[in-house]
């Protein structure tokens, strides 16, 4: 069996993956805007004028990542269990040394988790 290619590696390093998620916009805006206050896809969809599939697609994503959480269930006028996101990070630094990058994530301060 063949050596895997340093391609084949990062395909399984979180970090990697953390890194690739970032330098999309539409992934950093969706975090950005619940960095300060948790919010349901259909206010994240309505304020960056983006679909609610790809917020929904990318909301998913950020969980997978740990990098978003459920801060909390509502329940819409209509009966509706809605989940409202935010951030579990405040700040990223991406380190370039020596042949792989460092990744620091530093917690989201901003407000607290509701009971």
């Amino acid at each position: 069996m063949s050596k895997p290619n340093i391609i084949q590696l990062s395909e399984f390093d979180v970090t990697q993956k953390i890194i690739e998620s970032l330098c999309n916009i539409c992934i950093r805006a969706v975090l950005f805007s619940v960095r300060d206050n948790p919010k349901d896809a259909t206010q994240i969809a309505e304020e960056l004028n983006l679909s609610l599939s790809t917020v929904y697609k990318t909301l998913s994503n950020l969980e997978d990542l740990a990098l978003v959480e459920i801060e909390r269930f509502i329940i819409s006028p209509e009966g509706k269990k809605i989940k409202q996101y935010k951030s579990r990070i405040g700040k990223v630094e991406i380190l370039l040394a020596g042949t792989e990058p460092r990744l620091n994530l530093y917690p989201n301060t901003s407000g607290s988790k509701s009971d």
